[in-house]
Parts: structure tokens; sequence; C-alpha cells
């Protein structure tokens, strides 16, 4: 999914909603949560369950008591799950009630098609997302000055209360040789596979991408940065918007071959299409590799 980030429409897309495992693309909204119900300066204090929950970790052991603002960098840079669940205990008292947060926060922000289960990504039952709603996600996060700038940031290190450090390096290794990139959030586990949203900005212009299921970390950078030049190439005339539907939960049957005229792109970001449960369908068409 490619998105225009000033007016929210799709210029690229192939099944952007089919639901899928966000692996760890569900610590932007944890971030999202997070910054718009504590502070920054908040000290938040390392339980027995955050230190002991299953790896990516940063290393935080039970007791370390850390800023909100570093376990926001722990959890977006390193994506480090003890630093997601101590965030959602902090803001919360427990992650069981931060979940309730995110999904109040994915519905008002319009991410309709999306349910969160943990504040990790790790695997669970019933959490998913599509490329239109995590698309929705990270153009609502990038309002967020503090959250562009760690999403942003390549290197840093944050230290706890007791002078202690880790060090942490962006899992996104666009940052390195995409100058256009603003930031994004990658994912990944077994089932989810390679996941990855990010937003790109070329002079007065946002575009915004997100993956979800690539087969291997190589192929999600290089389907990366061909989707970004796409949204720009869209945005300057270049190109025409392009939607494809392989398989999808939501009703084909009005939609043709490859061709994305402007009334389908009305049609195809209609609330019936984004709205609209039905069974899921399969249906095949000529469509073009990312």
């Amino acid at each position: 999914m490619v998105m225009d980030a000033s007016k929210g429409e799709m210029l690229y897309a192939k099944n952007p909603y089919l639901r899928r495992p966000p692996a760890s693309t569900t610590k932007l909204m944890t971030a999202i949560v997070t910054i718009e119900n504590a502070d920054l300066a908040d000290i938040a204090t390392i339980s027995k369950n955050a230190s002991r929950v299953a790896p990516h970790k940063a290393g935080f052991r039970r007791g370390d008591k850390v800023t909100v603002e570093n376990l926001l960098y722990a959890a977006l840079l390193g994506s480090a799950n003890d630093a997601a669940v101590a965030l959602a205990e902090a803001v919360a008292g427990s992650e069981t009630q931060f979940v309730t947060l995110m999904n109040t926060k994915a519905i008002a922000i319009g991410a309709l098609n999306t349910r969160f289960t943990n504040s990790s990504g790790l695997p669970s039952s019933g959490q998913y997302t599509t490329a239109y709603d995590l698309a929705q996600i990270m153009n609502y996060a990038l309002r967020y000055k503090k959250l562009k700038e760690i999403i942003g940031t390549r290197v840093t290190k944050i230290y706890m209360e007791n002078g202690n450090s880790i060090l942490l390096r962006n899992t996104n290794k666009l940052l390195w040789s995409q100058g256009d990139l603003l930031g994004g959030k990658t994912g990944y586990t077994r089932k989810a596979m390679h996941c990855f949203v990010c937003a790109a900005a070329r002079e007065n212009e946002t575009v915004i991408v997100a993956i979800l299921g690539s087969p291997g970390r190589d192929d999600l950078w290089r389907e990366s940065g061909t989707l970004i030049s796409k949204g720009f190439e869209v945005l300057g005339n270049k190109a025409k918007p392009d939607v494809y539907f392989t398989e999808t939960y939501y009703d084909t049957s009005e939609i043709g071959e490859a061709s994305y005229e402007k009334n389908m792109k009305d049609k195809a970001s209609s609330s019936k299409y984004r709205k609209t449960k039905k069974v899921m369908s399969r249906k095949t068409t000529k469509h073009k590799k990312a």
C-alpha cells in the first residue's frame, strides 16, 4: 500500500484490505497510545512480567527505572518487546487494559480492520491489521514531533536512573540508504513474515508505504524503495494509481482487471469497500510485482 499522506488516498496497492498479522509494527500504536496518555519524563519501573517477555528485548531487568521517552526509543528503534510491555503497564496498569486503549484508538483513527491483543506484536490469536490500516496508523503517528524524531533516529544510547545504558540501533535499514525517508517501523514473526511501514518526503509531498508478509528482509527493503518511488511518480503525474486484488476479505465483484481509473479509485476508497465485511474470496488478476 502506498498512500498520499496529505489526502489519505491510495496511490498504489495490492490487497490493501487483506488481514495479516502485524508483528512489531504493532509498537507504532503502542507508541501513539503512550504519548497521548503519559508524560515523556514519567518514570516507569520494569516489572517481572516485562523483564521476562520473549525476545527481541532491550535487556531491562526487574526493578530498572526508565523514563517513558527512553522506553519509546527502545520500542521503536530496537523493537524491544520488554519496552513495549513496560510502556503498557506504565500507562494502563496492565497490558490487558492497555490493549483496550489500543483498539479504541485504532477505531478513532479509522483503522477499522485492525485488532490488537498485545502491545508488542508477538504472535497472538486474533491480532491482525491490513496494509491500508497500517498506513493510516503511520499517518496519524506523524502528527507527533517526538514520534517522528524517534523513528527517524539511526543510533542512540538510552540511560536508566542507575546510570546503566543501552545502545540502540534502528532496525530500519532504509535510514542508511533512502535519503528522503522520514522513518518507519519494522516487524517480523514466522507467521507474519517481514513487515514494514514507513514515510518518505520530497519537497512538500509525503508518501506512506505499508508492506505485510514480505518473504525476506532484502525483499522488504527493495520493495519499499520501489513503492516509495512509485508513490512520488503518481503524485508527480508520471504514473497512474493502481490497485490490485488477488485475494481479499471484500467484495470485488465490481472491480475489473488491473486498471485503476478515477471512478475505480473512488469506489476502492469508499466506505463500502473499507467497512463491508464479506467472507474471504479469491480472485486472480494480472498484477505487477512491487
